[in-house]
């Protein structure tokens, strides 16, 4: 697995301000576990719906946003999307859990890419599709840009795994898998892979 702190994996998020913002604090919520749904279930391969902004303050939803920082950190992984528990809304939560306050934990409200540049292929896995691996080829940088769950408009910039992950998880909002595209599908059986398959909630590395 990747350092995430690999000079090749250089990744940014600010908002309007320039500060760094963060989605969550962990113990600090009354946060529930969901099920993370599989491979063969409907809404994995429905086209998310946008999310109204009047919706953001609700605190049903930002109970959602809790529960899947929850959800995702039980796992364990470092991105969940919605859709990965049944809620078909355009949200995505990441978190490499590192040092660095700029991976995150995020909440990405209605992204977008303004920027898709370059190529690489790496090994991906997906709770959704679990026990499995396959080389999957994505945009080497990317920028995505959407709202935090304040409704604030933020911008992420990124290359290698933190890059890796916002792709894979913007694929589950328009109801695609890595299984689409990868290549050399296969169980998880050395060290790496399994790791891989399990470290890795909606998959990018």
């Amino acid at each position: 697995m990747p350092d995430p702190s690999s000079p090749q994996d250089s990744e940014s998020v600010r908002d309007e301000a320039g500060a760094f913002r963060t989605g969550y604090t962990r113990g600090t919520a009354m946060a529930y576990i969901r099920e993370i749904i599989t491979e063969g279930h409907p809404t994995l391969r429905k086209v998310a719906k946008k999310v109204d902004p009047a919706e953001i303050a609700d605190p049903m939803f930002q109970q959602l946003l809790d529960d899947m920082f929850e959800t995702m950190y039980d796992a364990p992984g470092i991105g969940l999307a919605a859709p990965q528990i049944g809620i078909s809304k355009r949200i995505f939560t990441v978190d490499l859990q590192d040092d660095e306050p700029a991976h995150g934990p995020l909440v990405v409200i209605n992204p977008k890419f303004t920027v898709s540049e370059g190529e690489i292929e790496a090994t991906e896995g997906c709770l959704s599709v679990p026990g499995m691996v396959g080389e999957v080829t994505r945009f080497s940088r990317v920028v995505c840009t959407g709202l935090d769950r304040h409704g604030k408009k933020i911008a992420l910039e990124g290359e290698g795994l933190f890059g890796r992950c916002l792709q894979h998880e913007m694929d589950h909002l328009n109801g695609v898998l890595y299984i689409d595209t990868a290549k050399n599908i296969r169980p998880a059986v050395t060290e790496e892979e399994v790791a891989e398959a399990e470290a890795v909630a909606a998959g990018a590395r």
